[in-house]
């Protein structure tokens, strides 16, 4: 099983929890979705799945969420 923590922007309360989570959740071999909310500034969100995951997916699923993943430098 692969855990990888993402960056997310926008994220206030657990509505957004919950939107990233079934979002991320739909993804093919996704096993879990954990966030840690920090109201207003950059959350983290931990995703466990079968296999690696495209970060392109990935991001296409928190936007569609309304949120936006933190680009790494």
């Amino acid at each position: 099983m692969n855990t990888t923590t993402y960056d997310v922007l926008g994220m206030t309360c657990a509505h957004c929890v919950t939107s990233v989570t079934t979002e991320l959740g739909g993804l093919a071999g996704v096993e879990s979705v954990q966030v840690e909310l920090v109201a207003g500034g950059t959350s983290k969100v931990a995703v466990s799945s079968a296999g690696p995951l495209e970060r392109d997916t990935v991001a296409a699923a928190i936007d569609e969420a309304g949120y936006q993943l933190v680009t790494q430098a």
